[in-house]
């Protein structure tokens, strides 16, 4: 899962990890992640969070089995995270299947509450996601063409939004059937009365481009928008 905000909020959100869908350029850090929050020391339960699956992608259950099951798994040899190592901890995997445009809430504890709804891209089952932690709200989009209702429902008065900018506008064929353009990421972030914008999972069809897509987006929104880089932290 991104993190945002300050130390404090990066440690609550580290509580689980969130999946917006299973493509690779999503998922391929996953293992490593693993690995290195054993040398953490992390002690306390990692729960893993993502979409169900469908004849192309697997559910977030099958996924984390292929990697980390002891008999079969790709990362066999990280199996005893599945069932809990002695002096490590317990992966727990959860599928969220969630019907079109619903919005449900998939963890709740003291003081965060994490919300899902199914989001369109391609045939690729995939989420976005909203974190709520301590009176601040933090909404991904994860990748999708923005044509779900659902999505601005999500992010309606969040503090941040996450928006994917990986194509620019006016793209079309199968590119805009999967993404939304600076224009739909706009007018959602308009529509939702968020705080603030910024957009991430910038690609080579948008680097480059900053100064066109902030023109676009700012015929609909008029709130802070930001460009992320790896490693940024937004406060």
């Amino acid at each position: 899962m991104l993190g945002s905000g300050g130390p404090e909020m990066q440690d609550k959100c580290a509580s689980s990890r969130l999946f917006t869908h299973l493509h690779i350029d999503h998922t391929a850090d996953f293992p490593a992640l693993i690995k290195s929050s054993y040398f953490g020391e992390r002690a306390r339960a990692l729960p893993v969070y993502g979409p169900g699956g469908n004849s192309e992608f697997p559910a977030t259950t099958t996924f984390v089995a292929d990697l980390f099951d002891r008999a079969r798994g790709a990362y066999r040899y990280l199996g005893e995270f599945l069932r809990g190592a002695e002096d490590g901890y317990v992966l727990q995997a959860h599928d969220a299947n969630l019907h079109s445009e619903e919005i449900r809430t998939v963890l709740s504890e003291k003081d965060m509450v994490i919300s899902a709804t199914p989001v369109t891209h391609g045939s690729v089952p995939a989420l976005a996601w909203r974190i709520e932690v301590d009176g601040r709200t933090i909404v991904f989009s994860g990748d999708t063409n923005g044509e779900n209702e659902s999505l601005r429902r999500l992010a309606h008065g969040a503090d941040v939004f996450v928006a994917h900018n990986a194509v620019p506008e006016g793209v079309t064929g199968p590119a805009r059937a999967l993404h939304m353009p600076p224009s739909v990421i706009g007018e959602i972030a308009k529509s939702a009365g968020v705080r603030g914008l910024v957009l991430s999972h910038r690609m080579l069809r948008t680097l480059g481009r900053e100064a066109e897509t902030r023109a676009v987006i700012a015929q609909y929104y008029a709130g802070s928008l930001s460009f992320a880089d790896d490693l940024d932290c937004f406060h």
